[in-house]
């Protein structure tokens, strides 16, 4: 028996030299390496080839990014000082919905999280810092491990996807991100909850497959974490069904 193809659309950035890249972090790769899948990144070249890309893969996953999605998608203001990625958007908006429609696995991390949100019809808080009454959800300075160490608790919605994954209501994550859920999308259920009230992780209730998006960062050192490994390994889970549906029923 194979391993299911996990798709990883790539952010377009453009380097120092001039030249456009197509990146996706390594630690996305170890993740789902990890737990059993066969990465496959995916190019930021927009809206073509999803149905064929879709009949190649056994699941997708929409990773966190610098950027940020352009505000235009979801009736957001333009920022002066923002850093967007239209050729992802164009990708991974559109395919967000095909692969549901399709009953591919999907799960979104970070950005990824706010981009099922806005393929759906939901819209983004754009500065979350500068809002009264919330949370700094911005990195702190300082070495890595630093940044992605514990930033503050969630609760997990009873009886909720993540919470009959975790088997426990309460978790304390890492929060790397200044835009964040305002109004979740048509259909779009909350999981998990920050303590200023933020959305932090949701589904698409009806979906005819698994469907999950966290605003926090799993996949960093996700082995030494109980609630990452439960995400990462129900995803998984997921992913091989499709394939063996695929290849042997």
């Amino acid at each position: 028996m194979g391993l299911p193809i996990i798709g990883i659309v790539c952010c377009r950035w453009r380097l120092e030299s001039g030249h456009f890249y197509h990146l996706v972090g390594e630690k996305y790769l170890a993740a789902i390496a990890g737990t059993g899948g066969l990465p496959l990144l995916i190019p930021a070249l927009g809206a073509r080839d999803h149905a064929q890309i879709l009949a190649l893969v056994d699941g997708l996953l929409f990773t966190g990014s610098n950027s940020n999605i352009e505000p235009e998608h979801y009736g957001g203001t333009p920022l002066a000082d923002d850093f967007n990625d239209a050729a992802r958007d164009a990708t991974t908006l559109p395919f967000i919905r095909a692969a549901i429609a399709a009953h591919i696995p999907i799960l979104g991390l970070c950005r990824g999280a706010q981009e099922m949100n806005v393929a759906f019809g939901g819209s983004l808080h754009q500065q979350i810092q500068t809002l009264d009454q919330m949370l700094d959800h911005r990195e702190p300075e300082g070495d890595i491990d630093t940044m992605y160490g514990f930033a503050h608790p969630i609760e997990l919605v009873p009886s909720g996807l993540l919470h009959r994954l975790y088997g426990q209501q309460q978790a304390m994550v890492n929060s790397l991100h200044q835009q964040g859920v305002k109004q979740l999308g048509h259909g779009l259920v909350a999981e998990a909850i920050a303590p200023d009230g933020l959305i932090e992780a949701f589904r698409l209730a009806d979906a005819p497959s698994f469907n999950l998006a966290v605003q926090w960062h799993p996949e960093w050192q996700y082995a030494d974490n109980p609630l990452s490994m439960a995400i990462f390994n129900a995803f998984a889970a997921a992913c091989q069904a499709h394939y063996q549906h695929k290849h042997f029923a």
